[in-house]
């Protein structure tokens, strides 16, 4: 092999080493990923409390920190100036559970007495959730999952 080709291969295999170094630390900074999220509404009937069921599965490279949760009705005033991070940071935590090396599933569950659902909205309602990575990147999603309270 001549010193010519010998040096490119050298200097193209060191290029290559240096994209995928690159590539794997941006590949650590990135924001936590939400995935198969679903809500479910059952409204209260004959005496029994009803509830809202929301799971999602958050994948973070640093592990994932808190997923918090909070439905809003379509028709409300978040509907044009929908929550931020920093109000998503003081509502409810789902719960959360291993599901792969850098994967959890969450869950959250709230029971629906008939009072909070005659004094609810009906139609179409959002879940808002703010996913916390163990490094502190964050992802917000106004309307991860939909479901309708009638």
């Amino acid at each position: 092999m001549s010193r010519r080709i010998a040096l490119f291969a050298v200097a193209g295999a060191v290029a290559l080493g240096s994209a995928g170094a690159v590539a794997l630390a941006y590949a650590g900074d990135q924001p936590p990923a939400l995935a198969h999220s679903t809500a479910r509404y059952t409204a209260p009937h004959g005496g029994q409390d009803g509830s809202l069921a929301f799971s999602t599965e958050v994948t973070a490279s640093s592990g994932v920190k808190s997923l918090k949760v909070l439905a809003w009705p379509a028709k409300s005033g978040l509907a044009t100036k929908r929550p931020t991070a920093k109000e998503m940071a003081e509502v409810e935590s789902a719960h959360c559970k291993p599901a792969g090396a850098d994967s959890v599933r969450c869950v959250y569950s709230a029971a629906v007495t008939a009072a909070d659902a005659a004094s609810s909205p009906h139609g179409s309602w959002h879940v808002a959730v703010l996913a916390t990575a163990g490094d502190g990147t964050t992802t917000l999603d106004t309307k991860a999952a939909d479901f309708t309270v009638r």
